[in-house]
């Protein structure tokens, strides 16, 4: 597997040539990488105009993932997610359609700003099942029933899967329920870009999504920021829109860095990543099954992540992850009720070894009620561009009961909102807030009306 974008900045590293261009270091060594770190002098091609060594990059990319195209990202699976709404909202213009998503409501909070930005609507679907901040399991029925009482065919239905607790969405049936009725379906796959090179393939453009976004950074050896914009078969046209899409949304001087990055993940996707994954994943389900036998309250989860119901065991999220910490362990998320730790294949043998120390000798206590968390519809008096682009003020959570949500207030992580900015805020939406350890919100100002008649 070519590494060309790799290739050309070690020769030009090498030439030693004088740098009368940014970036303003000059290759001088401060962090260590700055000899590394270039723009878009010549032959180092252009990420919105690839045609050269960024072209021949994203083209292994496709190659491996199978997809109509791949696109890079240096801008995290944020920027891919805005690029995909894009895309579909004009597809739904150009086809007279409405320019309205269909969306599980664990949406990351980019996408009400993708919305807002783009001016799109929403129409947010709740599962039958209650599945908490982070997960909203949306059936292949439940979404039929949904699209058979659109009046207009909407601009397309949006999931995330895997989510932030590792639940998986069925998008095979749910890609052949949007399929019948002829809407494409957009996949928030970024915790999920090895999918892909499981024995049998998981990932949403294999079963049927006509795009998603792949945060590459969060499971594959990638640098921070470095995502790719999937395109599927279904929707070939938006391979010659894609790019435009990103860079509507892009900063022009993407990182080298990081598109070096992605580019050697090519290589290491190539050689021997899926088995070291499979190895990576059995040894997870080895780690679960013995933190069971101790009484650890382990979820069922996409291949790798370990999810550790708290509650269960007597204990918060928070307490663990200090016990974890104890242990020289960093975990990925915690709160209230769960704790959440991602392994990949570059983790060691010792990573895992002090998982299980430090949670196999936890004595495990009487199990309490998790805080309960239900999505419920709530009343919305505003559309998202309105209450966004509204003038804001903040207020203590308790003050902000009945007011209308500016904007959408959450914990990063999971970044999912628990009000979304256009809703009026109840005790309810206050008591998450503060569950979350949220004590203030932006609420619109007091006394602005939208104008409704521009």
């Amino acid at each position: 597997m070519t590494t060309p974008i790799w290739d050309f900045v070690q020769r030009y590293q090498k030439a030693e040539t004088s740098r009368l261009h940014m970036p303003g270091h000059k290759g001088a060594v401060q962090l260590g990488c700055e000899p590394w770190d270039i723009t878009e002098i010549r032959g180092a091609d252009a990420l919105y105009e690839a045609d050269g060594i960024i072209a021949e990059s994203e083209r292994n990319a496709t190659a491996l993932f199978g997809t109509a195209h791949t696109f890079y990202s240096t801008e995290g699976s944020s920027q891919c997610i805005r690029a995909m709404l894009s895309l579909a909202v004009s597809r739904a213009a150009r086809r007279g359609d409405a320019p309205r998503i269909l969306a599980a409501r664990n949406v990351h909070k980019t996408f009400i700003y993708a919305c807002a930005l783009l001016d799109a609507e929403v129409c947010w679907l709740y599962p039958s099942t209650p599945g908490g901040l982070c997960s909203c399991p949306i059936t292949p029925a439940e979404l039929k029933a949904a699209l058979a009482e659109e009046q207009m065919r909407p601009a397309a239905v949006y999931v995330t899967s895997p989510d932030y607790l590792g639940q998986q969405q069925d998008i095979a049936g749910l890609a052949k329920v949007c399929a019948a009725y002829d809407v494409p379906l957009l996949v928030d796959n970024a915790h999920g870009a090895y999918l892909k090179f499981l024995p049998q393939s998981a990932h949403p453009i294999d079963l049927g999504a006509a795009a998603c976004c792949d945060s590459g950074h969060k499971t594959l050896p990638v640098l921070t920021g470095g995502a790719y914009l999937q395109i599927g078969h279904t929707c070939p046209e938006w391979v010659a829109e894609a790019r435009s899409a990103l860079a509507l949304f892009g900063s022009t001087s993407p990182s080298y860095l990081i598109l070096q990055s992605l580019d050697l993940c090519n290589r290491a996707l190539a050689q021997d990543y899926p088995e070291r994954l499979q190895r990576c994943a059995d040894r997870l389900v080895g780690l679960c099954e013995q933190l069971q036998k101790t009484g650890c309250a382990v979820r069922q989860t996409e291949p790798l992540k370990l999810v550790v119901d708290a509650a269960q065991m007597g204990y918060t999220g928070y307490e663990l992850a200090d016990l974890l910490r104890a242990g020289a362990v960093e975990c990925e998320f915690a709160d209230a009720d769960q704790l959440v730790l991602m392994a990949t294949p570059y983790n060691t043998e010792l990573d895992f070894i002090r998982i299980e120390k430090a949670l196999a000798m936890l004595k495990v206590k009487p199990a309490r009620a998790p805080i309960a968390f239900d999505f419920a519809p709530a009343k919305c008096c505003m559309t998202l561009r309105e209450a966004v682009f509204a003038p804001h003020e903040q207020l203590p959570v308790q003050q902000a009961v009945g007011r209308i949500c500016g904007s959408p207030t959450v914990s990063c992580p999971p970044a999912v909102p628990i009000a979304v900015s256009g809703e009026i805020l109840t005790l309810t939406h206050a008591a998450l807030f503060e569950r979350y350890h949220i004590t203030t919100v932006e609420v619109v100002a007091k006394g602005f009306t939208a104008d409704r008649t521009k």
